[in-house]
């Protein structure tokens, strides 16, 4: 059994605002009951009179920062990473739509569990995730992230224009909507809302009027989220513009059949107008900005500077597959990238700061999913979601090289975002409880 409460020492670094970090050099969680029940100096929390011992976890030269959250990926498109660098709706006929077609039964049982294994061991202790068009892909999943301890927000695909299912559209429908309900009235909010449930109609392109005006209904009816794609290529804009001639544009479509809510994930956002701008920030509506995905595919250039200063909440997905990893360090990298290349052509443009994509990888995501009071920064009363970091394993020449001491909170971050990952990742909490421990260490209790 996990001894409760007990303690992690180390360097304690969270982002509780855009642009601000905080940080504790030589300091200390508590964890009781899931929860972090103290955070101080370690040497303040150590000597301190409690009527029950405390365990204590040293690791050494270790970070200790909020667990990861990823807002954007596909649980069956793990397996076909990195393949076939081609544009948006090409790439999905010819790679994608065969490898969730087989997404089912047996593959999904295999792949499920090493899904949610692959996200502990990145750090991630958060993720919003797609899963194919059939029942079993959804309920396979939720069944692996059960198991897992991993806190995810996971939704059935539904496409009924296009689909790569066997069905009639019109079946299609009344199928993907009957199943849709059906997951989400046994898995939102279970193990006390560890698990929600997202409808998750795929974009414009392969949605119907009806299904996207019913999964809107059906997201209000049982308070869950939705999640979809928006703007992410300008074929798949122009592919829209003729299919809902009416519209005014592209996110005129989801105004329009309810999707746009508090609780909306929207991927991408890459290429909007500030009319589209404005109404995604009047429905208070969230973004997960994809960097490594849009590079890989070409989409664009994120806008987040113009995203940020309309209010909106931004987190940050590794939208596997055509992001090519799991590890939201990259992703942060990336995030940094995309804004250096927009730099180069925009030159009034600030470039964004390792503090400010860690924020949006913690902080931000936890507020794009409407779980600030819960998650994504060190404080007090939050539920212990932590992820720990070696940092001799960051560090030039490892063990042999210089120490940290010298080194500022910025510089520890910057040095993650550009060299962490799962090699890097000694352990992975969600509640309080160890969801990954690195083999070296002692296995997870």
């Amino acid at each position: 059994m996990q001894p409760n409460p007990f303690g992690l020492r180390g360097f304690l670094i969270d982002a509780p605002d855009y642009g601000s970090l905080r940080s504790r050099r030589d300091g200390a969680l508590i964890v009781a009951d899931g929860k972090i029940a103290e955070i101080g100096d370690y040497d303040d929390l150590r000597k301190r009179q409690r009527a029950e011992p405390i365990h204590w976890i040293d690791r050494g030269a270790v970070a200790i920062f909020p667990g990861l959250i990823d807002c954007h990926a596909h649980l069956p498109q793990y397996s076909a990473v990195a393949r076939g660098e081609s544009q948006l709706l090409p790439w999905l006929r010819e790679n994608i739509f065969p490898v969730e077609r087989e997404f089912t039964g047996p593959k999904a049982r295999e792949e499920c569990p090493l899904f949610f294994h692959e996200l502990a061991r990145n750090g991630t202790t958060t993720a919003m995730l797609y899963a194919a068009i059939y029942e079993d892909s959804c309920e396979i999943g939720f069944e692996a992230a059960e198991r897992s301890g991993l806190r995810v927000i996971l939704g059935k695909m539904m496409m009924d224009l296009g689909s790569y299912g066997q069905l009639q559209p019109k079946k299609i429908l009344s199928v993907s909507l009957i199943e849709s309900e059906r997951l989400c009235r046994k898995w939102h909010g279970a193990d006390n809302g560890r698990l929600e449930y997202a409808f998750s109609p795929r974009f414009a392109v392969t949605c119907s009027e009806k299904l996207m005006r019913s999964a809107g209904e059906l997201a209000q009816r049982f308070g869950a989220y939705l999640q979809t794609h928006l703007a992410e290529n300008r074929e798949e804009i122009e592919k829209v513009h003729h299919l809902h001639m009416s519209a005014r544009d592209y996110t005129d479509v989801y105004e329009k059949y309810g999707l746009l809510t508090p609780k909306t994930m929207l991927g991408h956002c890459i290429h909007l107008s500030a009319r589209e701008i404005d109404a995604i920030a009047a429905a208070q509506s969230n973004i997960a900005h994809c960097p490594t995905s849009n590079l890989f595919l070409g989409s664009g250039l994120f806008k987040l500077d113009q995203l940020l200063k309309a209010g909106l909440a931004i987190g940050l997905g590794s939208d596997v597959g055509a992001g090519p990893e799991l590890n939201m360090w990259q992703v942060m990298r990336a995030a940094l990238d995309v804004q250096k290349v927009r730099s180069m052509s925009e030159p009034a443009l600030q470039r964004l700061r390792p503090s400010e994509a860690f924020y949006l990888a913690t902080s931000g995501g936890a507020r794009a999913l409407g779980k600030s009071a819960v998650i994504g920064s060190l404080d007090a009363g939050k539920e212990a979601d932590l992820t720990v970091v070696d940092l001799t394993a960051v560090l030039p020449y490892g063990k042999q090289g210089r120490r940290f001491d010298d080194l500022s909170t910025e510089d520890i971050v910057a040095l993650c975002i550009y060299r962490a990952g799962p090699h890097a990742n000694l352990e992975t909490y969600v509640r309080g409880k160890c969801v990954y421990r690195a083999s070296e260490a002692a296995p997870c209790q």
